[in-house]
């Protein structure tokens, strides 16, 4: 069993840790699961995120290589830019979601599963004999990395880093070099939580005992503290974000869901010219040209035969029935699919409305998923998922949180007349 280098860090906290992708990681620490959760949403978290897999990718085919395994347009990065991507098969699924970072002209980190990273690793040395200019090294064991998550965390880098505000922007997917303890290290503004302000770390095992010591010091006068897996999962859910296993790879029938059942993976699929032939790029475009003429109401072809039948959607579940992964969902007596993920979260109830809206004291907690449903569903749509034989009542969402009163992420609910579903 593999440990990152901050793994006896974890214990002295007191974590509880599991076995998750081949290493043992902490999945909470002793306030538990919710508080951890809580915490992210109104000051800050501290997750240890080493286990993901990690590759340096550079050289004169940099680019060129990663524009063919990739489906979005690595050309469209600038150095200090990321962007979210998927590593597709050739029959438009998902061999995993990625994200990538230019660092420089020639050189990016590209970030995967923990779970899948041999198995990406094993699928991009396949293609690397066609880009005899390119350089593949697996970074994983040399490269430590932490992400920092939350309202207050940008306060919490400046008291270790200093002003950051002349390193990275302050918008998303931006990133920037910046030392300390004498070392390089690079400063992401991406994130796995949904939280309006959240950054992630690269750098040199080494000193990550010591950052992740100090910046935990700095985060406790902010209400900062640190985040295991399980906190990590149910942040992410409730932001309606993918996990391969989950609302990627295959459903729970063993049939591949296609990548852009994902309504997120929208962003991560390019088609431009400038893009060029890339691993898939006909079964995706099929997908794309299918959804596109059903949102316009064009498409002739039978529901049967959909290149793209279902789509992840997320769902708001009445009462305390936990929804799990393989539930079925049901619109009266019909089968229209199952749920992917699902869990009860915590969540602030907020004080002020709309752009105003600030974590108040009171929280409360809800039944959310995700699930794999018929694609001509629509938000609103009254649903019944079948949880251990009980039938819970259920209403598919836009969303489950909202970032307009950032830098608060903050629960969003239906209107309740929507939730008067009858059996």
């Amino acid at each position: 069993m593999k440990h990152t280098p901050i793994y006896e860090a974890h214990l002295k906290l007191g974590a509880r840790v599991v076995e998750f992708g081949g290493w043992e990681m902490p999945i909470s620490y002793p306030s538990g699961i919710f508080a951890e959760h809580l915490a992210t949403r109104k000051s800050g978290g501290l997750f240890d995120i080493s286990h993901m897999g990690r590759c340096r990718i550079g050289g004169q085919d940099s680019l060129p290589f990663l524009q063919y395994v990739l489906t979005n347009n690595a050309a469209a990065l600038a150095p200090g830019q990321a962007q979210y991507a998927m590593i597709p098969n050739e029959s438009g699924g998902a061999i995993d979601d990625a994200y990538l970072y230019r660092v420089d002209e020639e050189e990016y980190i590209l970030v995967v599963n923990a779970a899948n990273a041999e198995k990406d690793w094993r699928w991009l040395q396949k293609f690397q004999p066609n880009f005899p200019g390119l350089v593949l090294e697996d970074h994983t064991e040399k490269m430590a990395m932490l992400a920092l998550q939350g309202p207050r965390t940008k306060a919490v880098l400046e008291a270790v880093l200093g002003d950051i505000r002349s390193l990275i922007e302050p918008t998303r997917n931006n990133l920037a070099a910046a030392e300390i303890f004498g070392t390089r290290i690079y400063l992401s503004r991406t994130g796995y939580t949904g939280e309006p302000v959240g950054f992630e770390l690269f750098l040199p095992t080494a000193i990550a005992v010591r950052l992740w010591d100090e910046l935990l010091a700095a985060g406790s006068e902010e209400g900062v503290v640190p985040v295991g897996l399980g906190a990590r999962d149910t942040l992410r859910l409730e932001a309606g974000l993918p996990l391969y296993g989950h609302e990627l790879g295959k459903d729970t029938e063993g049939k591949e869901i296609p990548v852009l059942a994902l309504p997120v993976a929208s962003v991560a699929v390019s088609f431009g010219g400038i893009k060029g032939e890339f691993v898939g790029r006909e079964a995706l475009w099929q997908q794309f040209q299918e959804i596109k003429l059903r949102q316009e109401g064009r498409l002739e072809t039978p529901g049967e035969k959909w290149l793209v039948p279902r789509t992840i959607f997320p769902v708001l579940v009445c009462g305390d029935s936990v929804a799990r992964a393989g539930c079925p969902v049901y619109v009266g007596e019909k089968l229209v699919g199952q749920v992917t993920s699902g869990t009860v979260v915590p969540y602030w109830k907020t004080e002020g409305a709309g752009i105003q809206a600030r974590p108040g004291v009171e929280t409360g907690r809800r039944v959310i998923c995700l699930a794999y449903l018929d694609a001509d569903l629509l938000e609103g749509q009254k649903v019944r998922v079948l949880v251990r034989d009980k039938v819970a009542r259920a209403i598919i969402v836009r969303s489950h949180i909202g970032s307009e009163a950032a830098p608060y992420a903050r629960p969003l609910f239906p209107e309740e007349p929507a939730l008067a579903i009858s059996r």
